[in-house]
């Protein structure tokens, strides 16, 4: 049989290509969306059912992180990749499936595959499995490489699941021209099985602990995580729906909380958040995933309004700071090794931020070369920040629950971006009602009888409030990352594990 414990960069392969798929599939429904919804015959007035397909699988991502990482210690890494990887295959062909039986609608069942619930369904069950392949893959890399190696790969990591979220839109849709949107999902099904089975074949088998599994704490980690998301989700309503989650989701940690205090087998340790060093990088990550989807929202809004571009150039604008995270990330993990965490990690955040705020001074005649500069100090900072966030967690926690923090670390980043949409939703629509409060709106039937000069004039009053509410935008995103600076000045390097 082949031994590669001795060769970690080539363990390190197929975790890499893993992770990029994971996260591929994250983004892919992008561009597919609409070809999804003329297949399934659903119009313009249900989107917000079909929008489902994006948030439940974000629920599916993040419900799973914490728990699936602490599992993977008690159960050993290899047996539940192989569990994450096989449930991230089986939705994947029941994605694929729909609307396969077009010609066999007497059948209950198959009338159901041919929905976009099934469609909603299939991609949660997906991904399921991606939401725990990435702490499992990154509890994996810290068994293979030592603490003071770890860097470079938890760096490429990185790289490699944002630019699986960076590449999935136009994946999808060279995959939809050429071939039909469900060969998105089946191709995924060899791809996922060469991978799972050079992972089994390179990486050994780690010990695991010795601990009962926590069902009803794990059963209540994914209810406060999923109706939490569900509830910023609904925010900008303020209704029952809305707050009837946020309640559950309240309700959900508080029993955790007490459950846990008198359990010898938690799924996650209370005591472990006493850990300075894992608190604080949780702390940062909410502040890095919230400043980053404040930047990532506002950039191809602004492109597709007050600069009059496209979807496309939308799309091709935000993809110069994402393309710069991903060789962030590699750089930081690199810079991981030579530099204390809090050397990387200032700098880089006062990167971001004078980036975002560069970023609020933009008018309607921005263009490069400042329009990519800024993006792309924007996106160095973002990347760099990814592998000493996730060391500084790591690296202090104790071994036995490597996996655990994998998890937690990795959750908290995604949460941060669920309440910085929530937030900007909120604050947004507030700010946007205050700035064109002072315009009279003409009526429609008087638009027709408005002169050029007139239009003229309207057009550049929105223009302006449009500018001046994305400036408000970016400057919000680098105030947080100023305010991440202080966290991050509690995360210690490392300790012996």
């Amino acid at each position: 049989m082949l031994n590669f414990t001795n060769k970690p960069y080539v363990q390190l392969i197929p975790i890499l290509i893993g992770l990029f798929f994971a996260s591929d599939d994250q983004t892919v429904v992008v561009t597919i969306l609409p070809k999804i919804m003329l297949d399934l015959r659903i119009g313009i007035g249900e989107l917000e059912k079909a929008a489902w397909t994006i948030t439940g699988y974000l629920i599916g991502y993040v419900a799973v992180m914490p728990i699936m990482g602490r599992f993977s210690d008690i159960f050993g890494r290899k047996k539940i990749y192989a569990l994450a990887m096989t449930i991230f295959i089986v939705g994947s062909v029941g994605t694929a499936l729909t609307g396969s039986f077009d010609n066999y609608n007497d059948n209950l069942l198959i009338e159901r595959i041919n929905t976009i619930e099934w469609v909603i369904a299939t991609r949660i069950l997906q991904a399921i499995g991606a939401g725990a392949l990435l702490p499992v893959s990154i509890a994996i890399i810290s068994d293979i490489f030592s603490a003071s190696k770890r860097g470079i790969p938890i760096g490429l990591a990185g790289g490699a699941a944002e630019s699986g979220a960076v590449i999935g839109p136009l994946y999808g849709g060279l995959i939809t021209e050429f071939l039909s949107w469900q060969w998105v999902f089946w191709l995924n099904v060899p791809i996922s099985l060469i991978v799972l089975a050079l992972v089994l074949i390179s990486t050994r088998s780690t010990s695991t602990i010795k601990s009962k599994i926590d069902y009803k704490g794990s059963l209540l980690i994914i209810i406060f995580i999923s109706s939490l998301i569900i509830g910023f989700s609904e925010i900008s309503n303020l209704n029952l729906f809305m707050a009837t989650f946020m309640i559950i989701s309240g309700l959900a940690i508080t029993m955790y909380y007490l459950i846990s205090k008198n359990s010898s087998h938690p799924v996650i340790p209370i005591n472990i958040f006493k850990n300075t060093s894992l608190s604080a990088a949780s702390i940062v990550n909410v502040f890095y995933g919230s400043s980053l989807i404040i930047i990532m929202v506002t950039v191809p809004l602004m492109t597709n309004t007050v600069l009059m571009g496209t979807y496309l150039d939308g799309g091709l604008m935000l993809s110069r700071m994402t393309l710069m995270i991903a060789i962030g990330a590699v750089l930081g993990g690199i810079l991981s090794r030579r530099y204390k965490l809090s050397y990387i990690m200032v700098p880089s955040l006062l990167l971001c931020s004078i980036s975002a705020w560069l970023m609020s001074t933009w008018t309607q005649d921005i263009s490069d070369p400042f329009m990519s500069i800024h993006l792309g100090l924007a996106g160095l900072g973002f990347g760099l920040l990814i592998a000493p966030i996730t060391l500084g967690a790591i690296n202090n926690a104790p071994k036995t629950l490597e996996g655990t923090v994998s998890g937690l670390i990795i959750a908290s980043r995604f949460l941060g971006m669920a309440l910085g949409i929530a937030a900007l939703s909120v604050w947004g629509a507030g700010k946007f009602q205050n700035l064109i409060s002072g315009i009279s709106i003409p009526e429609s039937n008087l638009i027709q009888g408005m002169t050029i000069v007139q239009m003229n004039e309207y057009e550049n009053l929105l223009v302006e409030v449009g500018l001046s509410l994305f400036s408000n935008f970016y400057i919000a995103s680098s105030i947080i990352c100023l305010i991440a600076i202080i966290p991050c000045l509690f995360i210690k390097d490392s300790k012996s594990n």
